[in-house]
C-alpha cells in the first residue's frame, strides 16, 4: 500500500455560529463545536484511507476560550500518527469575530482517533503516513507513544479490544 503526506489529506472547514447553536447568553454550546470538530476529523481520515471512517475516540480535548455567536470557527485539523488500521488526528479550533480588527484565536484543540472499516465493517489496513517535516515526525512519535501506552493499558485493565485486529 503506497503512504501518504500529512498535506494530502489536511483539512480546513469554517461555519459561522448562529443564535441556535447557542445558550440564551451567546455562548455556542461546546457539543456544536465538537461536532464540526468531528466532521472535520472524518475528512482528513477518509482522504487517508478512501474507506469508510468511525470515531473511536476523542483525547485531550480542551476548550481556551469561549466562543459566540457571530464568530467564524474554523477547524484545521491534519494526521498525526498512523496505526494498521486507526489514524490519530489534530485539531484545532479557531474563533474569529468578523466586525473586529482582532486576529483569530485558538478556542479548542483535541486529538481524534479515527478506524477505517471494510464494506463489511471490521478495521482494515490504512496507507503508511509520509513525514516530510521534523515537526511531523515529533508528532508521529509522540502519537506512536500514546497508542502504546493505550495498547498497553487496556491489556494490563483486562478491557476488551472493541477493535479486532486493530491497528
Amino acid at each position: 500500500m503506497k503512504g501518504k503526506t500529512v498535506a494530502h489529506s489536511r483539512a480546513v472547514m469554517s461555519q459561522v455560529m448562529l443564535p441556535s447553536q447557542a445558550n440564551p447568553t451567546g455562548n455556542v454550546h461546546g457539543g456544536e463545536i465538537m461536532k464540526l470538530m468531528d466532521t472535520t476529523a472524518y475528512v482528513v481520515a477518509a482522504r487517508h484511507a478512501r474507506t469508510s471512517i468511525v470515531t473511536a475516540r476523542v483525547d485531550e480535548l480542551l476548550f481556551h476560550t469561549p466562543i459566540f455567536v457571530g464568530a467564524l470557527v474554523t477547524c484545521r485539523a491534519e494526521l498525526g500518527f498512523v496505526g494498521r488500521t486507526s489514524m490519530e488526528i489534530h485539531v484545532r479550533v479557531e474563533a474569529e469575530y468578523l466586525e473586529q480588527e482582532k486576529a483569530p484565536e485558538t478556542a479548542l484543540t483535541a486529538l481524534f482517533t479515527m478506524v477505517a472499516l471494510d464494506k463489511n465493517g471490521v478495521p482494515c489496513p490504512v496507507p503508511p503516513l509520509i513525514l516530510s517535516t521534523p515537526e511531523e515526525q515529533e508528532r508521529f512519535r509522540k502519537g506512536e507513544q500514546r497508542y502504546k501506552l493505550r495498547k498497553s493499558s487496556r491489556k494490563q485493565s483486562g478491557q476488551v479490544d472493541m477493535q479486532p485486529n486493530n491497528q
